[in-house]
This record gives C-alpha cells, sequence and structure tokens, in this order.
C-alpha cells in the first residue's frame, strides 16, 4: 500500500538542506566511480531505533563502503524523525545518482484488532 499522506509536507530544515547539498555534490564522484545509487536503511520500535551504514552500489548487489563512509552523517539527517515511537517503522533513503534524486520511504506499524460481538 502506498500513500503520500504523511509525506513531508514542510520546508526541509537548514540542516536537511545541508545534508541534501552534500549528497548531490558527491553525485559526480560516485558516478565516475560507477555507482548508480547509494542507500541506508533504518528500523526501529519501542522508542529505540537505527540506522544502518550507507552503502554504495553499481548494480543491485554489490555494495561499497570506501566510497559511503564520507556520506553517513548527512544520510542520517535525512532520516525521518520519531520512526522509532511506539509500534515503530522502517525505511531507506536512497540517492539516484543519474537522476541527482533523493527519495526517503518510510514505513509505519501499528497496532490492530478486531472485535466480534455475538449473542449465545
Amino acid at each position: 500500500m502506498e500513500s503520500n499522506a504523511g509525506g513531508k509536507n514542510e520546508a526541509l530544515s537548514p540542516q536537511e538542506e545541508s545534508a541534501k547539498a552534500a549528497i548531490l555534490g558527491e553525485c559526480d564522484k560516485l558516478a565516475k566511480a560507477g555507482m548508480t545509487f547509494v542507500a541506508a536503511h533504518f528500523d526501529g520500535y519501542g522508542d529505540d531505533g537505527a540506522s544502518e551504514e550507507v552503502k554504495c552500489f553499481d548494480s543491485e548487489w554489490h555494495s561499497y563502503a570506501e566510497h559511503a563512509s564520507r556520506l553517513q552523517v548527512h544520510f542520517e539527517v535525512l532520516v525521518p524523525l520519531g520512526y522509532e515511537n511506539n509500534c515503530g517503522g522502517f525505511g531507506d533513503v536512497v540517492l539516484d545518482v543519474s537522476a541527482r534524486k533523493i527519495t526517503i520511504e518510510r514505513n509505519d506499524r501499528f497496532e490492530d484488532y478486531t472485535t466480534t460481538t455475538y449473542e449465545v
């Protein structure tokens, strides 16, 4: 199920703008090194969460850490706040190198219940 209803409608903070500019500023170097996309996964629940290391890919299967270390702090700034609260959430921050486009996918977990009422 996809929805943009919970998307980020407000303007980026100065820190997010700076992180975005720093990441996009690396696109030429990443492209020259053969990288097609860069990604960081985040996951958390119960008020605790973590961002995984940023990985650079030249295909769907190969990642190269040597290009990613300088991007880690910038990707972490773009991880959505509050994803770890309550039932938590998970997702990815992804840079499409050739398109120079950063996409954030956030999935929120929630609890649900069903009620059955019957007469005996």
